[in-house]
């Protein structure tokens, strides 16, 4: 008798998922709100040029990152075209006050009642962040004639435009706050690879049409983003086990026995995701931005404005061009330590491990703790670092070895798209072992 064939983990996964109401339901509001999301981002604000919109996206890395945490709907100036990350922006500004504002120290101190204040207080945020970024961002596509061209905004319809875009953050915000509380995964997230992956199948397509000319560089293209895209995942998920043991009182019999009880501290390789990319990103591309302000690319004469937005753009060629990558790579590093080391300190694990009664076998409690753990962050944070750093420059190398230019990878969208996957796999695994079905991870 023939063993009976089954489905795929995966499918078999999804059947269970759809057959549980509470859990398709929660699957069906996630797309819902997906769907809603997408219609909004093509909603355009009055006055836009699509072509010199087009063109100056094509030419600016900064506007491109901003694009990518929009969801698409920058680059077609929609009403969403701030997209999520004003409220993103106000987060990071939060914690990295933290530990320099008292009060908000306290605050993180204070459980869950203290941790949904320091929430509040970075919604509140998100409005004159949002504000200001959208009168930036109409200001610089005005200047570069994508959007009124040729004439000077009326204040009526400037009014209209920066509350219109304020409005559509605070709502893709409240989208994805319904997908964290009723849907699967955190919603923000969620959003921004929503956003991310509806540009691959353009990828894909311009691929393709570059094959019939490269078939070599192709194929070494997506032999490169297959590497890549392992070593995200292996790097996302590795963590060092510090073994931790507690030490028990309990009373048999009018007498004290003292029992341990063993657990471990997770610390992940690369605890700070993909923000130090973020961070390095905006400190390489910055001085070109202010220098594509003062340029002036039709004139052959030189121009330090000129050599300056050269120098620091991703699409100049050799060996020129070689200096944003290497300043790229470098500020990734630092960034990663940097903002590792800030996060380790908000979570003060060796006072916490103290107020438990928490040891780590071998250490002493205190300041012996807090050295050996500082140490063991530092040598995990490098190889982190490290990788961080090589995915960073990954565009680089592809189109460099492929010659490959119609098409430009992005290291932190596949950081992203990668983390959102793994994130909600594990949710979705969570919500079926509750329910002792098989999840998708084994």
């Amino acid at each position: 008798m023939k063993p009976r064939q089954t489905r795929p983990r995966l499918m078999q996964a999804m059947t269970d998922a759809f057959r549980l109401p509470d859990l398709r339901r929660r699957i069906l509001l996630t797309f819902g709100m997906l769907v809603a999301f997408r219609f909004i981002a093509h909603v355009p604000l009055p006055g836009v040029d699509p072509v010199a919109l087009k063109d100056l996206f094509n030419s600016n890395a900064m506007l491109g990152m901003l694009d990518m945490f929009s969801g698409g709907a920058l680059r077609n100036f929609s009403v969403a075209a701030m997209g999520v990350y004003p409220y993103i922006t106000s987060t990071i500004i939060l914690q990295l006050l933290t530990p320099v504002i008292p009060r908000l120290q306290a605050l993180s101190q204070e459980g869950e009642a203290g941790r949904n204040t320091i929430n509040r207080i970075s919604h509140w945020l998100v409005i004159p962040l949002a504000a200001i970024s959208g009168y930036g961002q109409i200001i610089l596509l005005h200047n570069s004639g994508a959007i009124y061209a040729n004439t000077t905004i009326p204040p009526l319809p400037m009014v209209a435009m920066v509350i219109s875009l304020v409005a559509g953050t605070i709502f893709l915000v409240w989208l994805g706050e319904l997908i964290t509380e009723y849907g699967i995964g955190n919603g923000v997230s969620i959003l921004i690879f929503a956003g991310i992956v509806t540009g691959y199948p353009s990828m894909v397509g311009s691929l393709s049409l570059a094959f019939s000319q490269n078939h070599f560089g192709v194929i070494i293209f997506y032999l490169i983003l297959l590497a890549s895209i392992v070593m995200i995942v292996l790097f996302t998920e590795a963590h060092r086990r510090i073994p931790v043991q507690y030490a028990r009182t309990s009373f048999k019999g009018g007498r004290m026995y003292r029992q341990s009880s063993g657990t471990h501290i997770p610390l992940r390789v690369n605890a700070a995701g993909m923000i130090p990319l973020i961070f390095a990103m905006s400190l390489v591309v910055f001085p070109g931005m202010i220098a594509s302000y003062f340029a002036n690319p039709s004139t052959a004469e030189p121009n330090i404005a000129n050599s300056i937005a050269k120098i620091f753009s991703p699409n100049t060629a050799l060996p020129l061009g070689s200096i944003y990558w290497i300043l790229y790579f470098l500020f990734t590093i630092a960034a990663s330590f940097f903002y590792t080391m800030v996060i380790f300190q908000q979570q003060d694990l060796p006072g916490t491990l103290q107020r438990q009664g928490g040891f780590i076998p071998g250490i002493r409690p205190g300041k012996n703790t807090e050295s050996y753990l500082n140490g063991v962050i530092n040598r995990i944070t490098l190889s982190g670092s490290l990788f961080l750093a090589i995915v960073a420059i990954v565009p680089f190398i592809a189109r460099g070895a492929t010659n490959v230019q119609t098409v430009q990878l992005s290291s932190t969208g596949l950081i992203i798209v990668i983390g959102v996957v793994l994130d909600t796999m594990k949710q979705m695994e969570a919500q079926l072992t509750m329910r002792r079905y098989e999840g998708f991870i084994k």
